[in-house]
């Protein structure tokens, strides 16, 4: 008998034919709705018998069989969870998936795509389990084990709910829980919670307004408005807000609901700490075609023996279906997270360099593949056959060796190309530009002076760092000292060149005011190497404030100034990276002048998309010519208002840049927090002018790519600079079957220069399974994987596509994923369960949370800027960084092990899980966020913060003092422990009692808190998450301006709401 795993039955599901018709990709929405329109005309229909369900057999009478897997007992499923739960009882068995019930029930109302996945879900079996795949074909007649709870169908329109409802023949009826603060439920579908989070996501829907606690609700007549109950306005942002009082009648009949146990719900917290107990601290060997690697939160070593380490490449899936009709039928998408420079532990080895001399790399004389485990040596050695195309090649001389009885070469483990998953070809003058040699690369800094910048401190700030921080440029391993050159320039609206060779006693200035033709007035002495012209640079450093302090300039250029630096990388022959510190939007009389095309107007319009759509023209001609030098981009902002970062940031995202901004910088509160980033990035290690293409073996190939890249074609993808942070997310689609026997084989072969000038080769080699069997896809799939390619792919749309087209093509894709694993993995239920893949079933957690991210949110409280920036810098995000952007840490600091060098174990993030005498610490990868409760222990924040107690806190606390206790040492150690983590420095923020929403709302995590109401998704409203937003936004946006002293410095307001 079969394992359900967790089983819950909402007590309004119907079973619904098979889920056909979803787009593929972020293609067009459907031309009719699929399952009705949200807010068309009302129908009623009549109430089902209660318990009734169609029955199940089996021509055999025999249950059906387990499918046979191809993983030893020693592979473990990613995120495998322990069985706590029953299956449901016989009376609850239902048909096949895709068989409508015998029932008289009438056709629904048509429904928008904002309700399709409360109606998919609703027939589909959404819970979770390991049990075993059998065949949906083959029902058993057996019954199940006893089901935990089963609830009665709704009454009919109209029908009174002050009685219980009549029990079924089979088995006992109670009652659906519910939130203590939801009224009794209207009926419809409680999948969704009370207010439509997938699809309209913070913005008013046509239709009658979501119920209180009943989920989505088609009214029948009279249901509108109830005699002596009014009709109640509508919300601030569409729709009602849940609430005591909502509706009619209806609600305020029935008795109490039972609350679900929210730690029965699919935690991730538990998915991570599962596979840290089963897989940390063990030794991951890459030895094993297609084998599901660790979660990118558990920590392992890795040994290469053959295959990529997980943390070069990841899968959305390690097993690809072979058709393209099988990929079809379940739309997991096929994709791979390629981290081409990602950093290896020092407890690991580093990749290897190989040298085969003048000759260059072996490859491939057909698909130019180059050497790799996956060549088959035959002929006796003189031979091989490329494992990607199959073509036979000769060996050449100097390569040659025997093959020993197994036909392995004798030297197999004396080569790392024929051994290892991952390595390094030196490359020849063949693989450089005009076949010469490459040249270190430079640095080149470029600081704007305007007024904004002079009057705040910036330059100062900069000017004092930079003394100190050239001392750290990126250098080879062993080397001394680093050979990258550096460069200096400042600006507001003309551009000062400094020459600062060695020979000079004083630097020297060389304006050029003729920003229309740029150039570069000197040749010698612009970018020199550090430590032989220290003298001359630190001069200039100290200088550059004082020259520039009683200016009056806030005019200021951006595209001069990018394309200065790429003309000084082209007169040097060499490539490099710009850092640009800018303060405003650019409006002087150059190429590349912006206006202000902020409209609050455009949101939730068709026209939205136009205010993530960068301005064409110059700086799209500006991309192309970095990328051409090897001209990489790195942008600070420091902005007081609108800067259309979408048209700023458009040349650092395609040269491989970062862009960090830094809202009403102050030098006081935001120095530190600036200056971290500066070493961070400026340290890094790096790749220069780089060229990556991805290799597939017959059958399948790469489609699309997701990245801070530039692609002149369809199979190149440039990037003027890649470092250990930038990930690229590589599609891959059929275009023939594959094969079980030989599996799915992919190279990613990057071409760059080192930071010491040297062309080289890093080869990355994965290979996967194939399978006839969608139970073995789904069992392979990596849920982090998905949802960052489903970050990507939105991101990418919604410059294409209205938002709420681009919401409802996640809703259903995933929809039907997760309808197709019932339909064809999971045995037998009733249409009315819950059912889950073990691998994806926190997957709807994080797609709620992607949902509700500030770029597809579509809130006017929100700004352009802050929404465009959090869509570029994800768009070049590992699985790692949205993994925690999505679902960040709360980490409880009130019983933390001070003798423990440990970071304790996160919780799940959920209000509930805040104590008013705790202390936790929020972080996910861009914020750190310290909260406080109300009654946290007078000792703890004597030891953590020096006050005698809560009250004495300071308003303006803007740093963690340095104490000489344990407490106070173990925090410190553990913000230190997270910021060495992350690839970006992340500002500690405070906040205590009752200010804790308020200030997530401007911290932008607000997705975040209460996120277990979205673990609810299916089986409770989230009815509670609604009141205390709407609590909190009603006593405290009254007086907050007395609280501007501490608001001020936090990013803009952002609102999330569901």
């Amino acid at each position: 008998m079969s394992q359900q795993g967790y089983v819950a039955t909402p007590p309004y599901s119907q079973a619904q034919p098979g889920m056909g018709g979803y787009p593929a990709g972020f293609g067009s929405s459907p031309a009719q709705p699929l399952y009705g329109h949200y807010g068309g005309q009302p129908q009623s229909f009549p109430a089902p018998p209660t318990g009734l369900m169609k029955p199940v057999s089996s021509p055999s009478g025999m249950p059906p069989s387990e499918v046979s897997s191809q993983y030893g007992s020693n592979i473990q499923q990613n995120g495998a969870h322990p069985q706590r739960y029953p299956a449901p009882p016989a009376a609850a068995a239902a048909s096949p998936y895709g068989q409508p019930p015998n029932s008289t029930y009438h056709t629904m109302a048509p429904q928008a795509p904002a309700q399709q996945l409360t109606n998919q879900m609703g027939s589909m079996n959404l819970g979770y389990g390991p049990g075993p795949m059998q065949n949906p074909q083959a029902p058993p007649t057996s019954p199940p084990a006893q089901q935990p709870f089963q609830t009665a169908p709704p009454p009919t329109m109209g029908q009174s709910t002050l009685g219980p409802p009549p029990a079924g023949p089979h088995s006992p009826q109670m009652a659906p829980p519910q939130s203590p603060l939801a009224g009794p439920s209207m009926g419809g579908h409680p999948s969704m919670g009370g207010h439509p989070p997938m699809g309209g996501m913070g913005r008013p829907f046509p239709g009658p307004p979501p119920p209180g606690s009943g989920g989505f609700q088609q009214p029948g007549p009279g249901a509108a408005g109830q005699p002596g109950y009014p009709q109640q306005p509508q919300g601030q942002f569409g729709g009602q807000m849940a609430g005591p009082f909502q509706g009619g009648a209806a609600h305020m009949s029935g008795p109490p609901q039972k609350k679900l146990d929210p730690d029965s719900i699919p935690s991730t917290t538990q998915v991570t700490e599962d596979d840290q107990a089963k897989r940390g601290g063990q030794v991951y060997t890459t030895n094993l075609r297609g084998q599901v690697p660790p979660l990118v939160t558990t920590d392992f070593t890795v040994q290469d023996q053959g295959n990529a380490s997980p943390r070069f490449m990841r899968c959305t899936t390690y097993s690809f279906p072979c058709t393209a009709d099988l990929a079809k039928q379940c739309q997991v998408p096929l994709g791979a997270i390629i981290k081409p420079f990602a950093t290896v532990p020092k407890n690991e080895t580093p990749l290897y360099v190989v040298n085969h001399g003048e000759t260059g790399p072996i490859r491939c004389n057909r698909c130019k593949a180059y050497m790799c485990p996956y060549m088959q040596f035959i002929d006796g050695g003189r031979r091989y056959q490329c494992g990607f195309c199959n073509c036979v090649n000769e060996v050449p001389t100097f390569y040659f060796q025997h093959l020993d009885h197994m036909g392995r070469r004798v030297d197999l483990y004396e080569r790392p190309e024929l051994s290892l998953g991952s390595y390094e070809f030196e490359a020849t003058l063949d693989y450089c530009k005009n076949n010469k040699p490459a040249s270190p690369p430079a640095y080149i800094f470029m600081i704007d002076v305007s007024y904004a910048n002079i009057k705040s401190g910036l330059v100062r700030l900069v000017c004092e760092e930079l003394k100190t921080l050239l001392d750290n440029l990126p250098r080879e391993d062993g080397a001394e000292s680093s050979t990258v050159k550096v460069g200096f320039v400042t600006y507001n609206k003309i551009l000062h060149f400094y020459n600062v060779k060695s020979a000079l006693a004083q630097p020297q200035m060389m304006v050029v005011s003729d920003t229309a033709e740029m150039f570069v007035p000197l040749l010698d002495g612009f970018l020199v190497n550090f430590q032989e012209s220290r003298a001359v640079i630190n001069n200039l450093l100290d200088q550059i404030p004082d020259m520039f302090a009683d200016t009056n300039e806030s005019e200021t250029v951006f595209a001069p100034v990018i394309q200065a630096g790429v003309e000084a990388l082209k007169t040097a022959e060499c490539s490099g990276k710009l850092f640009i510190f800018h303060s405003s939007i650019p409006t002087a009389e150059a190429p590349g002048k912006l206006k202000n095309r902020d409209d609050k107007k455009l949101i939730n319009t068709e026209k939205e998309k136009t205010l993530f759509q960068p301005q064409k023209g110059v700086y799209e001609q500006l991309s192309k010519d970095c990328v051409s030098q090897g001209c990489s981009v790195d942008l600070f902002l420091f902005p007081s208002q609108y800067v259309d970062l979408a048209t700023m940031g458009d040349v650092p995202t395609h040269t491989g840049g970062s862009i960090f901004k830094y809202s009403n910088f102050q030098v006081e509160m935001d120095g530190e927090h600036f200056l971290s980033d500066l070493r961070k990035d400026v340290e890094k290690a790096i790749g220069f002018d780089a060229i990556m293409r991805v290799r597939t073996s017959t059958g399948f190939r790469a489609t699309n790519f997701f990245g801070a890249i530039h692609m002149n074609n369809t199979t190149d993808v440039e990037m003027a600079a890649v470092d250990c942070d930038k990930a690229v997310t590589v599609e891959f689609k059929h275009d023939d079957k594959l094969s079980e026997e030989t599996g799915a084989l992919m190279q990613c072969a990057l071409l760059y220069t080192t930071v010491s000038g040297q062309r080289r080769l890093r080869i990355h080699n994965l290979s996967l399974n194939c399978s006839a069997q969608l139970s073995e896809l789904y069992k392979s799939c990596e849920t982090d994987a998905l949802i960052n390619f489903f970050a990507k792919s939105a991101y990418r749309a919604m410059l294409n596509q209205p938002l709420k087209t681009v919401r409802e093509i996640l809703v259903n894709q995933t929809a039907h994923m997760l309808a197709c694993y019932r339909k064809n993995c999971s045995s037998p239920s009733a249409a009315s369960q819950l059912i889950l893949p073990d691998a994806m079933k926190v997957f709807p957690v994080y797609l709620n949370s992607l949902m509700k991210t500030g770029p597809l949110v579509g809130s006017a409280e929100l700004s352009t800027d802050d929404r465009a920036h959090q869509r570029l810098i994800a768009t070049a995000m590992g699985v790692e960084d949205t993994q925690l952007l999505l679902y960040p840490r709360l980490i409880p600091l009130h019983n933390m092990d001070v003798a423990s060098d440990v970071v304790p174990a996160p919780v799940r993030c959920s209000e509930e899980r805040l104590t008013d005498a705790g202390m936790f610490l929020l972080e996910n990868g861009r914020s750190l966020f310290l909260w406080l409760g109300q009654a946290c222990p007078p000792e703890l924040v004597q030891r953590v913060f020096n006050v005698p107690s809560f009250t004495h806190l300071p308003a303006d606390l803007s740093s963690l003092p340095v104490l000489d206790n344990p407490q106070s040492k173990k925090l410190r150690s553990i913000i230190d422990s997270l910021l060495d983590q992350r690839p970006s420095a992340m500002k500690v923020q405070y906040s205590m009692y009752w200010l804790l929403l308020l200030c997530i709302l401007f911290t932008g995590c607000l997705n975040y808190f209460d996120i277990i109401k979205e673990q609810y998704l299916f089986v409770e409203l989230g009815n509670k998450r609604s009141h205390i937003y709407h609590m909190v936004i009603n006593l405290t946006f009254k007086p907050w301006e007395q609280y501007n002293h501490i608001f001020n410095r936090l990013p803009k307001l952002t609102l999330f709401f569901a």
